[in-house]
């Protein structure tokens, strides 16, 4: 069977953005399974007591059924340089748990902390996380990512960042990029200098 992940922040005593996740976490199981009883996470989440005051990825694996509900301490991995691998074939609109593809991705990184994942002509993610750029006092990010995550949703809805086609080409434009997802804010990301993006 085909499984699912969710990952949610718990932080500041409470999950963050949990109404996206919900929509996103129903509509995986309507799309692949038919499930049209939608299911609200925070019912079934419970962060356990020596976690209550820290900052805790909360890891939903899912299928038909909910298969476990994992809560691990969260701390950013450092990324400061990003490699730029080229694949017109990947395919991760949903948040599969099987994530080999992009490992193998992952893995054409060198030297660099993470990679960039570019599809045809256009970019779109690095291995975990959306990716946004600075120009000016603006933040734009790929209108079109891999995966649409839960923050970077709720920035374009807010109007924090825009979305935009955005090639390789256009990368001296910017003069930083940042990496965001369901654990990472704009605030507290790495700064990636754009001279650390590796063609």
């Amino acid at each position: 069977m085909c499984l699912f992940i969710e990952t949610i922040c718990y932080e500041q005593g409470r999950f963050q953005r949990i109404e996206l996740h919900n929509e996103r976490f129903n509509r995986t199981r309507e799309q692949f399974f038919g499930l049209q009883n939608p299911v609200q996470l925070e019912l079934l989440l419970s962060v356990p007591a020596d976690l209550k005051d820290k900052t805790v990825k909360c890891t939903v694996t899912y299928g038909t059924e909910i298969v476990r509900i994992d809560y691990n301490l969260y701390k950013i991995r450092p990324v400061h340089s990003l490699q730029m691998v080229y694949d017109d074939t990947i395919d991760y609109a949903y948040k599969y748990a099987d994530r080999i593809k992009l490992n193998s991705l992952f893995n054409l990184r060198q030297q660099s902390d993470d990679i960039l994942i570019i599809k045809n002509g256009l970019i779109t993610d690095t291995s975990y996380a959306n990716v946004i750029f600075k120009k000016e006092d603006k933040w734009y990010s790929p209108q079109n990512p891999l995966l649409r995550g839960t923050r970077i949703d709720a920035y374009f809805r807010e109007g924090k960042v825009s979305p935009a086609l955005l090639r390789p080409t256009d990368l001296f434009h910017f003069s930083e990029a940042r990496i965001v997802n369901a654990m990472i804010s704009i605030e507290n990301s790495p700064v990636i200098p754009i001279g650390n993006l590796k063609n």
